[in-house]
């Protein structure tokens, strides 16, 4: 184990990079207060139209690094969504009828659309998200148009089936159809890839939409749109609402002329769209307190790598992150010498600064949580290795230490809950049995991670963890735009499937055909 020296030594690294930016970061500050404009007004996106709130209101959208107002979006009135279904609703037939070719080729030019914005874009998801523009949002916006291609490639790939009938005269086929007028809703902390996850298999089944953003991170949907509309989809079919979840998003699901929903988000939000939504189409991608198990046999280094990747990125605001490592006991000292060690290569910093590998949480509720949980598992008997608390020397509260946590154990929040922050709690286990066990007795099944150098092994893992998404050696943060993500039935991390086909799947329905041709001309 680490000695006290050691880990003093540590928390002076991480201090090193924190403030290694310092003078950097002061003088863009100040630099833009020198350039300071008027915050920038952004409208939503209404049957074709640029409108705001019918009332007037709006959203102020902040920067969590500064402090400061990048702009505002409408706070859109209950009217205002009206318009946006009505609009909906009126062009779900025809789109409907679009053939997947022309759907498909809406999609790539919305992708190209966003990709000549990619700078402007991935500015304004830094400054609005907190995420660091070099290592994170830039690839977002690759990441997003990479989604609304692979749309294109999927839909052609999408068939029914020819079933054979008793009667030898008759013939009984499936066919796919859209399931009509969605609401889309998408989270805060991946501002571009998460909505694109959505319209992408949503419009290029034939369904029509309304997107709402989290009002935390607006402004990316806002060039989302700016994009839908500049590939020349109909008016109507794409409709942006930005607006509060307690009214706006109910109403979103509660609506009749509604058909489906599409959600992304915290399993709290979630349980209460399915208790409103009735019988309406359900795609719900939610929370996951995923582990990383660590075996005896593992390669040491690629598992302190694996989960140092999945905990530090997006300053661990993801619902695959490394929630939680279990280790095995003969091998903890190993795997946390090589973990320490990936703290030194984090700059905590300015997300504009190229430098700058991790940037701020993104709100105040997020990091008081993350910093609550760390805080009882001290209390209950945790020992913090490195970090432990909010960084010191910004602008805002939001920035936090990554923090490795040792001595962590079931009870505490740090095991049992989703912190959604850059922590790594570290729990001890003997034996494969032990490990299962405390890796599926969370409400979470999402995705879970095991290192092991034993392909027996590794079925005996896969086939008792009960999660959607089970990765053998590779990191809890590992997903590709592709492969289907969901969570296991009976936890609390929703249902269906979201990426590639999988996900245009869930936004259709399957139509029985029966011809009987004795009765044909």
């Amino acid at each position: 184990m680490q000695s006290k020296s050691e880990v003093n030594r540590k928390q002076m690294r991480i201090r090193k990079n924190i403030v290694r930016l310092e003078g950097s970061r002061k003088r863009n500050i100040t630099q833009q207060g020198k350039e300071k404009k008027m915050a920038e007004k952004f409208q939503m996106y209404i049957d074709g139209e640029w409108c705001d709130s019918s009332s007037g209101e709006v959203i102020e959208v902040t920067n969590p690094a500064t402090g400061e107002l990048i702009g505002t979006v409408p706070k859109a009135a209950p009217e205002d969504l009206e318009r946006a279904i009505k609009a909906a609703d009126r062009e779900k037939e025809a789109f409907k009828h679009w053939g997947i070719v022309e759907r498909g080729e809406l999609m790539c030019r919305i992708a190209d659309e966003l990709e000549k914005e990619t700078e402007k874009i991935a500015k304004y998801m830094s400054m609005e998200q907190g995420k660091p523009i070099a290592t994170e949002s830039r690839g977002e916006v690759t990441e997003s148009a990479e989604n609304l291609r692979n749309a294109n490639e999927d839909i052609k790939r999408m068939n029914g089936e020819i079933l054979y009938s008793k009667d030898p005269n008759r013939k009984i086929m499936t066919i796919r159809e859209p399931n009509g007028v969605y609401s889309a809703i998408s989270p805060w902390n991946f501002p571009m890839v998460m909505p694109a996850e959505h319209i992408a298999p949503i419009l290029v089944a034939g369904n029509t939409m309304i997107m709402k953003p989290a009002s935390y991170t607006p402004i990316s949907a806002v060039f989302f749109a700016e994009a839908i509309e500049r590939a020349g989809c109909p008016k109507g079919v794409f409709n942006l609402v930005t607006g509060p979840g307690p009214t706006i998003g109910e109403m979103m699901c509660s609506h009749p002329l509604v058909n489906a929903i599409a959600f992304t988000g915290e399993n709290v939000t979630g349980k209460r769209i399915a208790q409103i939504a009735g019988l309406k189409r359900m795609l719900l991608e939610m929370g996951g307190s995923g582990p990383e198990i660590v075996c005896a046999d593992a390669d040491i280094k690629a598992a302190a790598e694996g989960a140092a990747y999945g905990a530090w990125m997006n300053a661990g605001q993801v619902c695959c992150s490394t929630q939680r490592v279990l280790v095995h006991k003969s091998v903890k000292k190993e795997f946390l010498e090589h973990l320490m060690k990936t703290v030194d290569d984090i700059v905590l910093g300015d997300p504009l600064d190229d430098k700058t590998t991790m940037g701020p949480l993104n709100n105040a509720p997020v990091a008081d949580k993350v910093e609550f949980h760390v805080n009882e598992g001290i209390a209950k008997g945790a020992k913090i290795l490195c970090g432990g608390g909010r960084a010191k020397g910004f602008d805002t509260n939001l920035f936090f230490e990554p923090t490795i946590v040792d001595n962590v154990t079931p009870g505490m929040l740090l095991h049992d809950e989703e912190t959604f922050g850059p922590v790594i709690p570290i729990i001890e286990f003997e034996t494969d049995e032990e490990a299962i066990k405390m890796a599926n007795s969370t409400p979470y099944g999402l995705q879970m991670s095991v290192y092991t150098s034993s392909m027996k092994k590794a079925f005996y893992y896969h086939s008792r963890l009960n999660a959607g998404n089970v990765c053998i050696n590779e990191s809890a943060g590992f997903w590709e735009p592709h492969q289907p993500f969901g969570g296991a039935p009976g936890t609390e991390t929703g249902y269906g499937r979201i990426g590639g086909k999988y996900t245009i799947e869930e936004t259709t329905f399957l139509k029985t055909i029966t011809v009987n041709f004795d009765k044909c001309y």
